[in-house]
């Protein structure tokens, strides 16, 4: 396998330290900054349009760092070709960005890995049997995560909630309600954020960021016989991969204390290949798909509104497709309808009663079309409904959506140039 590289942070340049170990190439770099060669042997630098050819990669490694509207676009085009990505999360805290490459993955059949392994490390599997166990009688209290970092600007905190909102949905589900507190205005707001989600049928989640020399991430769950803390190092500090913390995970209970190792790009390394090779895992939990990176997006993006409006907000969990889009828009389009056809009987009217009056003959004639006015539009409108059975596109066999290379064709059928 041979991977190329769009950009680098730290976690990309875990992974693909980790892809190196294992004897996979990395030939092609794009949009390296000025200077940065954290790989040896240290990769070619080309244009992006190289990155569209499967014969010079197989996957392609997309950082957040250096993060634009020309990456933007660029990555897009890599997802409409159809080619395989590991992406750093969050690419960019926009929920409409993110929920637009999930739709256009729908179609091209692309391979979306985002790079979310801690909850694939055993003890994430285990922490949510242990409060599986005791919710039936309702034994666990609360769910605490308390994030330690040496940055707390706004930027830091949201991206460190996002990566974080993946564990919260796998210990706890899906919030429903998230409320925020903070110092009311400045950066304080973000130096002191505590976050509060509701999850149906489970013990409400608190989530904080606090200042540490040593960044990491401690998950602590209070129940009525115990409490269980799970301690998870810091995700890499510099573009060589390395984490400021090592890389070692405790597990503190009442049976005792644990320390297991783990490597974050052997990881996202295998789910690449099982993507790729259509397999279905048989974790639990499973690894992420780029829903769940949006999701944590969608999650991040709803703070700052909390925070600015100083209550809670209510989640819906609302499936952003094409089709959707689609039903939101004509509901919409018809409550205008409805409104305009009131406006149109009350003009009528008023014209029509004018008219007769003064004997305009001609307004009289054109007050009297509105019946086949409003007509013709509600019949224009329910004819409309009938447009995603006509341009939908064929269902995707799951072996194309397999194939890495699906999508990268033109119309002729042949592969695409780059």
């Amino acid at each position: 396998m041979n991977l190329g590289l769009l950009g680098i942070d730290p976690s990309t340049a875990t992974v693909a330290a980790a892809a190196l170990r294992g004897g996979v190439r990395i030939p092609v770099a794009c949009d390296l900054p000025a200077g940065v060669t954290p790989l040896e042997p240290s990769p070619r630098s080309v244009s992006w349009e190289h990155l569209l050819d499967p014969a010079t990669c197989d996957a392609v490694l997309v950082a957040s760092s250096d993060w634009g509207d020309d990456r933007a676009e660029v990555v897009r085009k890599l997802v409409q070709a159809g080619r395989p990505l590991i992406l750093s999360q969050p690419l960019d805290l926009s929920m409409l960005y993110a929920y637009e490459l999930d739709m256009i993955r729908r179609d091209s059949g692309a391979v979306l890995v985002p790079i979310l392994p801690d909850r694939l490390h055993p003890f994430m599997a285990r922490l949510r049997n242990w409060i599986e166990i005791r919710l039936p009688a309702a034994g666990i209290e609360t769910i605490n995560f308390e994030h330690r970092l040496v940055g707390r600007s706004k930027d830091d905190v949201l991206r460190a909630f996002c990566r974080d909102s993946d564990l919260i949905r796998v210990l706890a589900g899906a919030p429903t309600r998230l409320s925020t507190l903070g110092a009311p205005e400045g950066d304080a707001a973000w130096s002191t954020l505590a976050i509060g989600l509701t999850c149906p049928s489970r013990p409400p989640v608190r989530w904080q960021v606090v200042r540490a020399d040593e960044p990491g991430l401690t998950i602590t769950v209070v129940a009525t016989d115990g409490t269980v803390r799970v301690e998870v190092p810091a995700e890499p500090a510099d573009q060589e991969g390395r984490s400021v913390s090592g890389e070692a995970w405790r597990w503190v209970g009442p049976e005792g204390t644990e320390e297991s190792s783990f490597d974050r790009g052997d990881a996202i390394l295998e789910v690449l290949r099982a993507a790729i090779a259509g397999r279905t895992g048989s974790e639990d939990p499973p690894a992420a798909s780029w829903d769940d990176a949006a999701r944590g997006v969608e999650l991040a993006e709803t703070v700052p509104r909390s925070l600015t409006k100083g209550r809670g907000i209510d989640l819906h969990q609302e499936e952003f497709t094409e089709i959707g889009t689609f039903k939101g828009t004509m509901a919409s389009l018809g409550c205008g309808i409805v409104l305009l056809a009131l406006a149109v009987i009350v003009c009528a009217t008023l014209l029509g009663g004018i008219a007769k009056q003064t004997g305009w003959e001609f307004g009289e004639r054109l007050a009297g079309l509105w019946p086949m006015v409003v007509l013709v539009a509600m019949g224009l409108f329910l004819l409309l409904q009938f447009l995603p059975a006509l341009i939908a596109p064929a269902p995707r066999s799951p072996a194309s959506l397999a194939d890495g290379d699906a999508g990268h064709r033109d119309k002729t059928g042949k592969p695409g140039k780059s």
